[in-house]
Parts: C-alpha cells; structure tokens; sequence
C-alpha cells in the first residue's frame, strides 16, 4: 500500500480549516427534457407551487441532497416529474453550470443543468412543490422563472448541434423506426429537413448509426411498400457529419 502523500489528510479537514469561512451556497439539478409529440419538439414544465415565482413555469429540478450527486438528483427528479419507473436507459447528460449571483433570490443557488431526451413519454404528474406538469412546445413556452429560458435555450443549441456529429438523435426514437421517423428528428430540432436521398445515404453508409430489424416493416401513410424498421446501432459519432442543411438564401 502506498504512503500518503504530504498533503493526504486521510478523508478529515486539515488542523485550523475553518469550515464556516465561506458563506454557503446550494446546489440543485435542472433539467431540460425534451421529446417530439405530434410531429413537434416538446419540453417538459412545471408549474411552480411555491414561492418563489408561485404560478410561473419553469423546469423540473431540485436542490441535490447531501448523499447525492448532481446526476443522481438529476435522474430522481426525472423519474419523480415523468412518472417513469426506470430512467437508467435514458439519454440525460450534463449540460453546464449556471451560477451566476442573484439567479435565484432566496440564496446563492448554483444550478447543474442537464439535458435528457426521452422517446414516446408518458403524460407527466408533477412531483415535490410542482402544482402541475405539462409537455409544452418548444418556442411556446413563455417567459420562465430563474434563468430556465437560458437554459432551455442552449439545451435546444446544444442537441442541434450535437445531431450533426454524434449518433443521438436515435434518442429521441423509439426501439425500432423507419428511415423517416429518423428524418423528422433532424427536421423538428434543426427546423429544417434534411434532403431525402442524400440523408439515407448518409445513414445506411455510417457503420453503426442503425442496424436493420431483419424481417420487421411498417406501413406508412404513403404509397408503396412498406418501410422497414430500424433500431440504434453501436456508434456514437457521425464521420463524415451530418451537417444541416443552410437557410434558404445563404450558401451551404
């Protein structure tokens, strides 16, 4: 077993280290939880049940308990809001750390954001001092309480731009889909469609991205046969990316 080091103090504050010195602060777990509902991108609000902002929405979260990390409070306020038993398979990551002075005006309150996409949710039932909870649009979300309108914000910047390098809009999918259902996650988040032919070409060809259900189809609302179905692959990142397509009027 190897000797401390100088500065190992064993798991104890050193002599003389006064604990109280600095004003305390708290922590809590904020989440942006996103899905697509009806062809649209939908977040998850909480109607605050208690003061501050009593009546205003704002996103689910909490003050991270003392036997827990930020990811662990994070994920038991997603099960408590969503009604969802088990949220281990969810895609929730971390977002960024808001801690700018007087965001909350009942203390120093330092917020780790995260984000967690969830396919097919169920309705949810609020959880701790919410009032209610609702799936929202994504732009109809009026003014939030705290900083939640910044945090929802780079949360929307930070999913698309993460579908144009990485594997996860296969998140916001169900266990198997069509080639189209894939699409519109890209179309709903980016607010624009990828080119039909070049984005299954672009899919099929990354090694990984999906892998076929062999035999399995669904009938689509569209002519022709049926559409075969798809479930995510092993892979994380998209080389080349997948960028999105340029605004009309502005070069690509």
């Amino acid at each position: 077993m190897p000797a401390p080091r100088a500065h190992d103090t064993g798991g104890t504050a050193p002599e003389g280290y006064d604990k109280y010195a600095f004003e305390p602060f708290a922590v809590t777990a904020d989440l942006a939880v996103l899905t697509i509902r009806d062809g649209a991108l939908h977040v998850l609000l909480v109607e605050r049940g208690q003061q501050p902002y009593a009546g205003r929405w704002a996103l689910p979260g909490g003050f991270v308990l003392p036997d827990e990390s930020a990811e662990a409070a994070a994920r038991r306020e997603l099960a408590e809001e969503t009604g969802l038993a088990d949220v281990s398979g969810l895609h929730l990551e971390q977002l960024r750390t808001y801690s700018e002075p007087g965001r909350d005006p009942r203390m120093r309150v330092v917020s780790v954001a995260f984000t967690a996409l969830l396919p097919n949710p169920p309705e949810p039932r609020g959880g701790g001092d919410a009032a209610q909870a609702r799936w929202v649009p994504y732009g109809e979300t009026g003014p939030l309480a705290f900083d939640h309108d910044r945090i929802l914000a780079d949360a929307h910047d930070r999913v698309g731009a993460q579908l144009e390098y990485t594997c996860l809009a296969t998140a916001f999918c169900p266990a198997e889909f069509t080639l189209g259902e894939l699409r519109q996650v890209y179309e709903t988040v980016w607010g624009t469609a990828p080119d039909r032919p070049n984005f299954r070409r672009k899919v099929l060809a990354t090694p990984g991205f999906v892998e076929p259900v062999p035999g399995a189809a669904r009938l689509t609302r569209g002519r022709g046969k049926p559409a075969a179905l798809y479930r995510a692959g092993p892979a994380t990142a998209l080389h080349p990316p997948l960028l999105r397509p340029a605004p009309e009027g502005r070069p690509s």
